[in-house]
């Protein structure tokens, strides 16, 4: 256990520096989600018709951003594999001593890294839009938690779907075709009671709804989560040690 959490940390350094090399990448995928509150949220917040009961729509919508934000940048992610296997260093990634599931859960955690920082830009951004935010400190650990949950599990979502489409091109055609119905199938600019049943019942399946009611209960003040938030990390969890066990099988058949 001991060696397996050493070469994990190891795996994350590596894509820590990564980041540290290229910083303006952070600044630069910000423009989507102060896109969404700064100009979705402000026009549909005057329109008042989405039900979000005590919570404004921005109040309501800005933990959804911090899901969306974080789904669009993790699901990506493989694209940094794909360059990896082309420049051969996935090759002799997988031919060292590290074991798969260290290069996979790795992986998710250094992306978490990127995850944060864009969240703090939709916090830094929320501010001065009149969001209510919840500062307390546990509530804050507890949103880290749940960022870095959801970044392991959508990267490793991520590194299944390079497996499948094999090149860059078909990467990016499952990824487009996959990253929409996973924002927009889940409760992350409006509730789910507002979607047909049918809808709903993907919504229920799809792991973006648990992260997001976890982090709306947490950066709220007031009950805005559906579920205990207990329950939400149990899903995002047990979806993690199914995509882990599922990477660490495929991640080889990459260089194959």
């Amino acid at each position: 256990m001991g060696e397996f959490l050493e070469k994990t940390l190891v795996v994350t350094e590596i894509e820590a520096r990564k980041i540290r090399h290229d910083p303006k990448q952070l600044f630069t995928r910000a423009a989507q989600p102060i896109v969404w509150l700064g100009v979705f949220g402000q026009v549909f917040s005057r329109f008042e018709a989405i039900p979000t009961g005590e919570f404004s729509y921005l109040d309501y919508l800005t933990p959804g951003i911090v899901g969306q934000s974080l789904l669009f940048l993790t699901i990506f992610s493989g694209l940094i594999i794909l360059s990896e296997r082309d420049l051969g260093l996935l090759q002799k990634l997988l031919v060292s001593p590290t074991p798969r599931l260290s290069l996979v859960i790795g992986k998710g955690v250094g992306n978490t890294l990127r995850t944060l920082v864009q969240s703090f830009i939709i916090y830094a951004l929320a501010i001065p839009l009149g969001v209510t935010l919840n500062w307390n400190p546990l509530a804050l650990i507890g949103v880290v938690i749940t960022i870095l949950l959801a970044t392991v599990l959508f990267s490793t979502f991520s590194l299944l779907v390079v497996c499948i489409g094999k090149t860059q091109e078909g990467f990016l055609g499952i990824a487009q075709f996959l990253t929409l119905p996973l924002f927009f199938t889940s409760n992350a600019i409006y509730p789910l009671e507002m979607m047909p049943p049918w809808l709903q019942a993907f919504a229920l399946i799809n792991p973006l709804t648990y992260t997001i009611d976890a982090l709306r209960g947490l950066m709220l003040v007031g009950e805005a989560n559906s579920y205990p938030l207990l329950l939400n990390w149990g899903i995002l969890l047990g979806v993690i040690v199914i995509l882990g066990a599922l990477g660490r099988w495929q991640y080889p058949t990459l260089v194959n």
